[in-house]
């Protein structure tokens, strides 16, 4: 593995032990669709184990640092510079329709910037992660975003609403967190969603930053209802104009 700081190797550890969790569970999914219930409940467990599991790693070390939380919300620490962002299962509805597509994803904030990232599938066993001026990776590999100029040779990563708002080459894929860390390593070229969350987002974000592509403007202090488009710097105009009413 590449040279990274002990706070993304704690993000790194703290998401490979989840993700025995996750793996374990996904793996009940089946037998559970058939059961008249549902595996709704059983699923809402898994994600908030997964995510009080997360945050008891994460605090291990870094016992003042606070958190916002797909499930525990706003978590306010004596260290509100330093945040953890966390969604434990990006991707639940997948999960619960045992469609193995889905992520856990973990960032940290210091001081108003997002400045470590990690998106783990832990099905596919593929990491993506990233650190500010430190470049993007995956599976300890330098990524890049796509190099491609002409917007009807790009695939690009959306929502349900994005589908049936673009004439663009669509797919929704049902995880923002996995189509950012795709358009980090060019197997997307661009992503574009409305009323995402922070947690959703956040390493995705500064994975694509770092593998050299470019983010529409947010306040990355924001939690809710979030506009975002990104893609690489080649088509970043051209993919704003077919969304100007996006």
């Amino acid at each position: 593995m590449n040279s990274i700081s002990p706070n993304l190797n704690i993000m790194i550890k703290a998401c490979e032990k989840v993700s025995k969790i996750i793996i374990r569970d996904f793996g009940e999914i089946e037998n559970l669709q058939v059961a008249k219930k549902g595996p709704k409940d059983f699923v809402t467990k898994t994600d908030k184990r997964v995510e009080e599991i997360l945050i008891d790693e994460l605090s291990r070390s870094k016992k003042k640092y606070s958190f916002i939380t797909e499930e525990s919300g706003i978590i306010n620490n004596s260290d509100k510079e330093n945040v953890w962002i966390i969604d434990p299962i990006d991707g639940t509805t997948n999960f619960l329709h045992g469609i193995p597509h889905f992520a856990i994803s973990v960032a940290l904030r210091t001081r108003k910037e997002i400045i470590s990232g990690v998106i783990f599938d832990p099905i596919k066993n593929e990491i993506f992660y990233a650190e500010k001026n430190n470049g993007s990776y995956f599976n300890n590999q330098r990524i890049r975003v796509s190099k491609k100029t002409n917007l009807e040779d790009c695939l690009f990563g959306t929502n349900i609403s994005g589908v049936k708002n673009s004439d663009l080459n669509v797919r929704c894929l049902g995880s923002a967190a996995l189509d950012l860390a795709y358009v980090g390593s060019g197997r997307l070229d661009g992503f574009f969603q409305s009323s995402v969350n922070i947690w959703d987002i956040a390493a995705g974000i500064l994975i694509i930053n770092e593998a050299g592509g470019k983010i529409s403007n947010f306040d990355e202090n924001e939690i809710h209802n979030i506009n975002l488009k990104a893609s690489s710097i080649n088509i970043f105009s051209k993919m704003l104009k077919k969304l100007d009413k996006f």
